[in-house]
């Protein structure tokens, strides 16, 4: 069981390529509505919230990325088959100088 979880909430283009990766099973209802649940460790979360420190999760530690995180982590999920592929994606879609101010040279 993870310590976290990304819910990927189904519209039709969405389901449409969960469809297409042959992924229908991992399909969940969650709050009455279809979506893909993408395990997360608590370090990968810490990453998650420096990323994007506007995402909160919920009381069941679900969040919901960012629409452009989001259809990054569809692709690799169904590029690869799987749902156990935040390893490969938190090198995508999380940028450690998130947030941070540009240094300037020093002389």
């Amino acid at each position: 069981m993870a310590d976290f979880y990304i819910n990927i909430f189904m519209n039709d283009a969405k389901q449409k390529k969960i469809e297409d990766a042959g992924l229908t099973a991992n399909v969940k209802e969650i709050d009455g509505k279809k979506a893909i649940q993408v395990d997360v460790t608590a370090k990968e979360q810490k990453k998650l919230v420096k990323g994007f420190p506007d995402m909160t999760f919920d009381a069941s530690n679900a969040c919901v990325l960012p629409e452009k995180a989001e259809d990054t982590l569809l692709d690799i999920i169904c590029n690869m088959k799987t749902t156990d592929v935040m390893k490969v994606a938190i090198m995508k879609i999380y940028s450690p100088l998130a947030g941070k101010a540009p240094r300037s040279a020093q002389r």
